[in-house]
């Protein structure tokens, strides 16, 4: 992969290159981050599961338009109409289309944020970055219950419902996240856990962030980039969580189910 400056610059220079040029540009860009994945680096949703998404098929129709003209689910994704998939950007229209093909369906922030494109891109940039990031101690699974706590506080059903799939899938816990949803201080938590969680939601509630706050997390094996970490997903998902009831924004039924039925085994071919 491209140096950190150099993928860097060829951002800033897409963006504040000629508007006849910067369409070109970012989809070259986007085409070489694609490329340039490393191996074993988790896209925006857990894909390929033994082959499927929370044991459903990825076999998905990509021809459809994300529009809420049309006679489908998507009239209830939220307030917002969604665009035509004919009308968006060839750069979004390429990760909606990969996140679908992976995943077995779309989730909907996708087709709602698409509404406005720039906001889109800068988004799922920054959500890429502090979710998909491959330093620190907080894994996955930590990340999820998070969002699934302070948006149990902001009231997010979205978000409630979308990321306790997620921690269920990345846990292997299918009763977890609907125990933080009812009373987090009742979960069946770690104490690092536990922790984690009331650091996060002191930031989510905007509560004046001490040193004794780091000190409780210290002790759980965190450091200060962990802090950060913690600090921001609790942040970036409090504006998320917002957005969604501005939208009025509807989880996938997909969500509900997800992580809960263990899959059933392959039946081994006799030998």
């Amino acid at each position: 992969a491209p140096p950190v400056a150099s993928r860097l610059q060829a951002r800033s220079s897409a963006f504040f290159a000629p508007r006849s040029n910067r369409r070109a540009m970012l989809s070259r860009l986007l085409g070489r981050l694609l490329r340039s994945r490393r191996p074993g680096c988790v896209s925006l949703l857990p894909l390929r599961v033994s082959g499927s998404f929370g044991g459903r098929p990825q076999t998905v129709a990509l021809n459809h338009a994300y529009s809420t003209d049309s006679e489908n689910s998507d009239r209830s994704i939220g307030r917002y109409p969604i665009p035509n998939k004919k009308n968006l950007p060839y750069d979004i229209v390429e990760l909606m289309e990969e996140i679908e093909v992976k995943t077995g369906f779309l989730p909907n922030v996708f087709k709602a944020m698409a509404h406005r494109p720039a906001e889109f891109r800068a988004f799922f940039a920054y959500y890429n970055a502090i979710m998909n990031k491959e330093t620190g101690n907080l894994t996955k699974a930590d990340k999820e219950l998070i969002i699934v706590a302070m948006s149990t506080a902001n009231r997010c059903p979205y978000c409630v419902i979308a990321h306790g799939a997620l921690h269920r899938i990345y846990s292997k816990k299918p009763t977890v996240a609907d125990q933080v949803t009812v009373n987090w201080k009742l979960a069946d938590l770690t104490a690092r856990e536990m922790a984690m969680l009331e650091f996060a939601l002191a930031v989510c509630r905007a509560e004046n962030i001490t040193e004794e706050h780091f000190q409780k997390l210290e002790v759980h094996g965190f450091d200060r980039e962990d802090c950060w970490d913690i600090g921001a997903v609790s942040a970036f998902f409090a504006m998320s969580n917002r957005l969604s009831h501005l939208l009025d924004l509807h989880p996938n039924q997909e969500f509900y189910t997800m992580g809960r039925i263990p899959r059933e085994k392959e039946e081994k071919p006799s030998s």
